[in-house]
Parts: C-alpha cells; sequence; structure tokens
C-alpha cells in the first residue's frame, strides 16, 4: 500500500494505491473514487459489542468498508467530511491514540478499538475520547484544519485543548483537567485540557470544531415561532 496527500493543508484527499488483492479498511463515508474493478464488503468488524464501542464510544460508524483491489491491483481515493488535512503513518507493533472521528482508514494489520481517556463534563462539551490502534501497517487519519507536530522529550510536559488533540502514542503520558478553576472553565471561553508527558511525537489541529460550533450556532438565524 502506497499513499500519495494531495492538497494538503486545507482539503487534502489520500490517493491509495494497493497491490493485487491487497485490502484497506475504510470509514464509512470516506471512499471518494476507486478504479474499476475494486470490491467492498461492509461489516461490524470486530463483532457486535466493539462495534457498538467504536460507534458509541469513538465517534467512528458502526460499520467498516472493507474495499479489496483486484488481481492487477487498483486506487481508491479517501477524505473525511470535514475540510483539513490527511497524515499517513506506520505502525510496526506500537499503539496510537486517535481523536474520536479523526479515523480514515488502515490496512489489515492493524487493529481499531476504543479507549475511554476522560469523562464528558457540564464543564466543557469537549471529553477526550479515544480511538485506540495498535499492530503492523498503515494508518490514514484526518484532521479540522492543518496538522501540527509537536515532538516531546522524555519527561517533557505539554498542554492541549482537548478540542486540538489529534493523535498521539500510547507511550505519551496524559492527563484531563479543567484549564482552571470552575469560574475559569465556564466563562474563559476554554474548557477541558490534557497534560501530554513524553517522550513521543503528538499531532495536534489548528481548528476545534467545538469552537467553530460555539460560533456558528449563535449566528444561525431563529425559527419563526409567531406563526
Amino acid at each position: 500500500m502506497q499513499t500519495e496527500i494531495k492538497y494538503a493543508p486545507s482539503y487534502s484527499l489520500a490517493i491509495v494505491t494497493l497491490g493485487a488483492n491487497e485490502p484497506i479498511r475504510v470509514e464509512a463515508g470516506s471512499m471518494v473514487s476507486m478504479t474499476a474493478g475494486i470490491t467492498l464488503e461492509t461489516k461490524a468488524e470486530g463483532g457486535l459489542l466493539k462495534s457498538l464501542a467504536r460507534s458509541v464510544l469513538g465517534g467512528e460508524s458502526f460499520f467498516i468498508n472493507r474495499y479489496v483491489a483486484p488481481a492487477q491491483g487498483g486506487q481508491i481515493s479517501l477524505a473525511p467530511p470535514l475540510p483539513g488535512d490527511i497524515t499517513a503513518i506506520e505502525l510496526s507493533g506500537q499503539t496510537m491514540l486517535l481523536q474520536s472521528g479523526a479515523f480514515v482508514a488502515a490496512s489489515d494489520g492493524v487493529q481499531v478499538d476504543t479507549k475511554w481517556g476522560g469523562a464528558k463534563t457540564f464543564f466543557a462539551s469537549e471529553g477526550l475520547i479515544m480511538l485506540r490502534v495498535s499492530g503492523a501497517g498503515t494508518v490514514i487519519f484526518s484532521s479540522y484544519g492543518a496538522i501540527h507536530e509537536v515532538n516531546l522529550a522524555a519527561g517533557e510536559t505539554f498542554t492541549v485543548d482537548t478540542g486540538h488533540l489529534v493523535a498521539f502514542p500510547e507511550t505519551v503520558g496524559f492527563k484531563v483537567r479543567r484549564v482552571g478553576g470552575i469560574k475559569s472553565t465556564l466563562f474563559s471561553g476554554e474548557g477541558l485540557v490534557v497534560d501530554l508527558t513524553g517522550p513521543g511525537r503528538i499531532f495536534l489541529q489548528t481548528r476545534s470544531m467545538d469552537a467553530f460550533l460555539g460560533w456558528l450556532i449563535p449566528r444561525l438565524p431563529k425559527p419563526d415561532r409567531s406563526s
């Protein structure tokens, strides 16, 4: 499997070239185009309970689409629903945690599961709900806005708003907390943050969907209740 990312960082498109009879597992709704001969199988991957966990806790689809290239190979292009960047990384036995909704696709050697990283509270709309991806192979994930990478040294701590966190290795320690006291959390415009402790490479997104919705919703036209 070879992955080329085009049009980054605003409206990225992942073009994946598959070898003979090579499969790829794709989040529902992410396929943009594909060459002739590629077949599709849709299933609840990992059984009922794992699919429910991935859907309810991880923000992903209940069903996963599995595309398989024909004998001569093929090509499939992928894009997430939100405008932003796409990143492809190679796993070789390590584990990554992905932000809810960031998963786009993975090769067959990668396992996708959920990991609860911090409960949602009334202090903020943002909880830290992560997908756990592990194994060996390619993982493709997306962001809202551009991807910004930060490399943490051993013992180095870095604080990130949970709405801007996309992915980090499981070896990185993390702790979710309020950004300040109750007054600061409710009125500062900030919600929950996560303290990440290295070593490891973390992936941030330059925009927050929650922050955008917080700006947009008050500006939407109100329904006319006079009739």
